[in-house]
């Protein structure tokens, strides 16, 4: 089997009224993501979405169609889709960086391999270790008042675990932090995620104040590049440490382990280029005996998928301790699959169709497709 073509296809779908996003990163109404398709000579077609940000991992839209179709289609024409080590390389090499449009490509190729095989990609990766995925939902970075009625709808909705950004202001961060928490009642675990937001200083003293609220985690609470600084707040602060932002690579996982600077690894293919590079960095969590789970760039239905076979299929991905942002299409207008996933709450299944376990919905992406 051989790759004919690659489609990058730019979408921009909006966020649901009343559920637009705000975080430490700032504002996010409209997702303008690309959807991968991989075309093969023998009539099978993969799919993979990528959830680029600028704020994000600095992938754009077009810039994202322009090194898929420049760079990456290129050097991948030809090439068996079911080699995916062969095909990241090629891809490492011509492009560095990108790990959001490299994943969506990767993905794709996990997607033939699937529906060529016959199988999920949950059984190429080693089998199910989990039937069902439990999610949290969360709470943006609003006024009080407001992330007391957006936690009531997502309590309303059964869903067990909240977690509430924050690393805009801590005063008011600790006070929308305290409001959910009296809403969510104790049994209800509260996560936070301050996304890069506060100095060392800063999350010293709104973690210590937010020691009686009884925390599951505290997620990427300091900017990334410094596991030493995150180290010393994992010392002197009570709640459990969670890194995302401080985690795209191998090196990165490495690193932070090397410090001890986190309990946790917050880990999805967008952000570390691929579900093979993420299976890798989840060894590195096991080897340094950490748990890990599934973060999010709000995925659509691709992209949520693949994410939920890796949470499927590894046991260090411990989803029922610390659940999984796998929730992008709650907060979007559409998903672009033909079958929307069932997403829960509180827990989302994994989809057991060959590959991915979803096919594109072409009315959907007619709808949203942009140039």
């Amino acid at each position: 089997m051989k790759i004919t073509r690659v489609e990058a296809i730019p979408v921009c779908v909006p966020l649901k009224k009343g559920l637009t996003a705000k975080t430490a990163h700032g504002e996010h109404a409209v997702s303008p993501y690309v959807i991968v398709k991989v075309h093969t000579d023998a009539g099978i077609v993969g799919l993979g979405e990528a959830t680029i940000s600028g704020l994000w991992s600095g992938e754009t839209q077009a810039g994202t169609v322009a090194a898929i179709r420049e760079y990456i289609e290129p050097v991948i024409l030809g090439k068996d889709p079911r080699d995916t080590t062969a095909i990241r390389r090629a891809m490492d090499f011509i492009i560095k960086l990108n790990p959001f449009t490299k994943a969506a490509v990767e993905m794709a190729m996990w997607d033939i391999a699937g529906k060529a095989a016959g199988l999920p990609v949950y059984q190429l990766l080693g089998g199910k270790v989990r039937d069902t995925v439990r999610i949290k939902l969360v709470v943006w970075a609003r006024d009080v008042a407001g992330s007391i009625r957006m936690a009531e709808d997502h309590l309303k909705l059964g869903v067990s675990c909240v977690k509430v950004k924050v690393g805009l202001d801590p005063e008011t961060d600790i006070a929308r932090v305290r409001a959910v928490r009296e809403v969510a009642g104790k049994n209800i675990p509260v996560t936070i995620d301050a996304n890069c937001g506060w100095t060392i200083q800063q999350a010293k003293h709104c973690l210590r104040a937010l020691a009686d609220v009884n925390l599951l985690l505290a997620e990427q609470p300091i900017p990334a590049g410094d596991p030493a600084a995150l180290a010393e707040l994992r010392r002197e602060t009570p709640a459990p440490i969670m890194a995302d932002e401080s985690v795209f690579t191998l090196q990165d996982a490495w690193l932070l382990t090397l410090h001890r600077a986190a309990d946790i690894l917050s880990v999805y293919p967008g952000k570390h280029g691929g579900i093979a590079a993420t299976a890798e960095i989840v060894a590195v969590a096991k080897a340094a005996g950490l748990r890990c789970t599934i973060g999010s760039n709000l995925e659509l239905g691709i992209g949520t998928a693949a994410m939920l076979h890796v949470a499927a299929a590894f046991p260090e991905i411990d989803t029922d301790t610390f659940p999984a942002d796998t929730i992008g299409p709650f907060y979007h207008d559409a998903d672009l699959i033909t079958q929307p996933l069932d997403l829960g709450p509180p827990h989302a299944q994994v989809p057991d169709g060959p590959g991915l376990g979803v096919e594109l919905d072409e009315q959907q992406l007619k709808r949203w497709r942009v140039g």
